[in-house]
């Protein structure tokens, strides 16, 4: 059972698995996709579909850092959905972030 979920809730939640690799790569900017995978509970080439989109959308921006990615996220980008559209990628990630 997934941490922080009871025995009978809902299988489903209210992010989308976007907005979860994205949570991933705003706390570990250097995370690799298949820990990113592990943690969201998709597989590898699903994140990897994952993180094209957000790059095309302009939401994340990949560098090199030696051997690995590095992945900086764009928080002035809105969010798509018109209903959301008046915040930014900062905004989401701000509110779920915050300890």
């Amino acid at each position: 059972m997934a941490r922080g979920q009871r025995e009978g809730a809902a299988k489903w939640t209210f992010l989308t698995n976007h907005s979860h690799v994205l949570i991933c790569l705003a706390r570990q900017p250097e995370m690799t996709l298949r820990a990113v995978a592990s943690k969201v509970g998709i597989t590898e080439r699903a994140v990897q579909r994952i993180v094209a989109e957000l790059e095309e959308a302009g939401v994340l921006v990949r560098s090199r850092d030696g051997r690995r990615n590095r992945y900086q996220i764009r928080t002035r980008t809105p969010l798509r959905h018109p209903l959301e559209a008046h915040r930014g990628v900062g905004h989401l990630l701000g509110m779920v972030l915050q300890e």
